[in-house]
């Protein structure tokens, strides 16, 4: 998005123009959802999260100030939202607040698999991956689905989490390191 635009996108936010906020919605529904799925791990808690992003964005669309991406920003309300549920959840140990267990892995079939074997060794491939990113810490498991998922640069990232590129760098690193160990082990 050029300068002009995103001060153009910034104006019509100050006026809660609803053709803007459509196009918005319409432009980053599937990957908003798709990243607050993964964060949260539950469907009915990222409808929730996406909903409540969404209003976020029309109550506070006069902070956008330009300066940064729109989905930069979109993305830092939608993680903030993410990072208040947690606060409000009472863990029952220190291990599921630094290791959050997933009940169910979420369903990312391909629809377009030729063969029924595709489709099983896909689906398992995909439960594999899901329950072990599931398993990793969410420090490193969020900069996984934003890097890898939602395609977003180191520097992106750098602003959306407030740390440095170094830090990003790092628990990429961890992220991916640890994400090999644990689908390995799935393995033996």
């Amino acid at each position: 998005m050029a300068a002009d635009d995103t001060k153009a996108l910034a104006r019509a936010l100050r006026r809660r123009d609803p053709e803007v906020l459509d196009r918005l919605i319409e432009q980053y529904q599937y990957r908003l959802f798709r990243y607050l799925l993964y964060i949260s791990g539950d469907r009915e808690t990222a409808e929730d999260l996406f909903q409540e992003t969404w209003i976020r964005v029309l109550d506070r669309g006069r902070q956008y100030d330009s300066k940064s991406r729109f989905e930069t920003w979109l993305f830092a309300i939608a993680r903030h939202l993410v990072i208040d549920l947690q606060r409000r959840k009472k863990p029952q140990s220190l291990d599921a607040l630094i290791y959050p267990g997933q009940e169910s892995a979420i369903d990312l079939t391909a629809k377009n698999s030729p063969s029924a074997l595709d489709l099983i060794t896909n689906r398992e491939l995909e439960m594999s991956i899901q329950e072990s990113l599931g398993r990793l810490p969410a420090i490193h498991r969020e900069v996984l689905v934003l890097r890898f998922q939602e395609d977003m640069a180191l520097e992106e990232i750098a602003t959306l989490l407030g740390a440095p590129v170094s830090t990003v760098k790092s628990r990429l690193y961890r992220g991916l390191e640890g994400l090999r160990d644990l689908l390995e082990r799935g393995k033996a």
